[in-house]
């Protein structure tokens, strides 16, 4: 029997940052992975594909300072990608820091409009990301603790932010946030590819389409965080070995390939984990980067009041994106795009209209046969080159099972679509891999394959998530904390979550 001050359960990226905040303030910290590797979606790969996910989007510096880990490592200064939205007739549209163009080279005149949208968002982001920086508000007691003076503090930041942006801003923010993408976008530019490629960002990972309400939320929350997509200097797998390389520096034990079979609990208070090969480890603090759903299984549901047990089985989790990974024969550029467009990222999404409607097969538990892709060109380190491909909408749910013949449709559907932005792409394919929403959660634990652990949605976001009175990390018995993904600010690669579960944890246990 192993004693710790407290141990992590589940080693994706939050599990890590969470870890490595809790051993830096010296805690003894013990980090669990069922998988032989850690990382989770970030390093979750078939047979030498591509990782799940395969770019950095937002990955919050406030955590990785938190978590001993140096910004400007090279793992983080990788290079900042272009975005390419595919078209059918091969005039690509392309989006860089600076404006929107057209393939040759030429500024395209919805490139002024766009910018100053962008800006827009980024500044309205600003404000959001200090909320997501610490825990949600709420919770405190109504003495003037500590805690509760910062929460003060900075919920007054957020509101001088909002006095600062002037009454008609102010009122338009109002307005904005709590809208569709579709009808915010359109309202400063018209149908097509530009717009087509924010509907697409906004509904990433998510089972709503740009006319669902609160996607412009999405949209905003991930620009507050730098808007920048970035391919890291030894893609994804390089990102996980340094946060775990935090994690060892932070003096944390770490326990790949060992499976948690139950949380251990006596007298309501967390007393440790069982693994699944017998060990016993002692802690009296248990942070757990599972969903809620699967945490509570562990810890045993009778620990739950009735009401706490039917909000955590109406949390909303359906996973609507797919992986197809399609391999290629050798290292050459991609037919349609030119030499300097080789590491960018590439959209297909026409328009908002063509987002809308490629959502809606999903809503009926069928795959779209028109999708919204996001692909990225990656070398994998035996040197094989494969194009890494999102695929929405590919519903956990579907009519049928994921069945072989539905994973064949699905790359086919994602092949030909391709290929009719990409001519001649299909003669350079060798082999495909598809993973499925209901292979995600299997192998990873998110529930229904969903990217985010639980929809991003405006009644699962703040003091909402993952669900009303579990929104504060601590859950269940006194010492158990949720750090993943389904919590307090969401997901994709952040860290934040871990963070501030940790930093949450350590504030209870004063």
């Amino acid at each position: 029997m192993s004693n710790f001050d407290a141990i992590v359960v589940g080693g994706g990226i939050n599990g890590l940052v969470a870890g490595a905040v809790l051993g830096r303030k010296g805690k003894k910290v013990c980090i669990i992975e069922r998988a032989d590797r850690f990382g989770g979606m970030a390093s979750y790969a078939v047979d030498g594909g591509p990782s799940l996910a395969h770019a950095l989007y937002n990955l919050s510096p406030r955590a990785l300072k938190d978590a001993g880990i140096d910004v400007d490592r090279a793992t983080f200064t990788g290079q900042q990608i272009d975005t390419v939205s595919l078209a059918d007739d091969g005039n690509h549209i392309v989006f860089k820091a600076n404006g929107v163009y057209w393939n040759d080279g030429s500024q395209h005149p919805q490139s002024k409009a766009w910018c100053e949208l962008i800006q827009r968002f980024k500044t309205y982001g600003g404000l959001l990301r200090q909320l997501a920086e610490a825990p949600p508000p709420g919770g405190h007691s109504a003495s003037l603790s500590r805690a509760r003076l910062a929460e003060m503090l900075r919920l007054a930041k957020v509101g001088i932010g909002l006095k600062m942006l002037g009454k008609s801003e102010m009122r338009r923010f109002l307005q904005v946030v709590l809208s569709n993408v579709y009808d915010i976008v359109l309202d400063d530019l018209p149908d097509g590819p530009v717009a087509g490629m924010l509907a697409a960002d906004a509904i990433r990972g998510a089972a709503t389409g740009p006319r669902s309400p609160g996607t412009v939320f999405n949209l905003i929350y991930r620009l507050g965080h730098g808007g920048t997509i970035t391919q890291p200097t030894g893609g994804m797998t390089a990102v996980v070995d340094t946060l775990v390389d935090g994690a060892k520096a932070a003096d944390c034990t770490l326990l790949p390939g060992t499976e948690v079979s139950r949380i251990l609990v006596d007298l309501d208070a967390v007393t440790g984990v069982q693994t699944a090969d017998g060990q016993t480890l002692r802690a009296p603090l248990v942070l757990s980067n599972l969903a809620s759903p699967l945490t509570s299984q562990l810890t045993g549901p009778s620990l739950f009041d009735i009401e706490a047990t039917r909000r955590i089985r109406n949390i909303r989790a359906r996973g609507t994106a797919a992986k197809v990974n399609l391999r290629l024969k050798d290292a050459s550029p991609l037919p349609g795009l030119k030499s300097e467009q080789k590491d960018a990222r590439l959209i297909y999404a026409p328009s908002a209209d063509y987002v809308e409607a490629a959502f809606n097969p999903a809503k009926y538990r069928e795959m779209s046969k028109a999708p919204v892709i996001e692909a990225l060109r990656t070398e994998q380190p035996d040197g094989s080159h494969w194009v890494s491909a999102i695929v929405q909408y590919a519903p956990s749910d579907l009519d049928g099972g994921w069945t072989q013949e539905a994973q064949d449709r699905l790359a086919q559907i994602t092949v030909d679509t391709l290929d009719c932005a990409l001519p001649g792409l299909r003669e350079q394919i060798t082999d495909t891999q598809v993973i499925t929403p209901d292979q995600i959660a299997t192998a990873t634990g998110a529930p229904g394959g969903h990217w985010h652990h639980a929809e991003m949605s405006l009644d699962q976001l703040l003091t909402l998530r993952p669900a009303n009175g579990i929104s504060r990390y601590a859950f269940g018995p006194k010492g158990l904390f949720l750090c993943g993904a389904a919590t307090h600010p969401g997901g994709d690669v952040m860290g934040l979550a871990g963070r501030n579960a940790a930093l949450m944890a350590l504030e209870v246990q004063k």
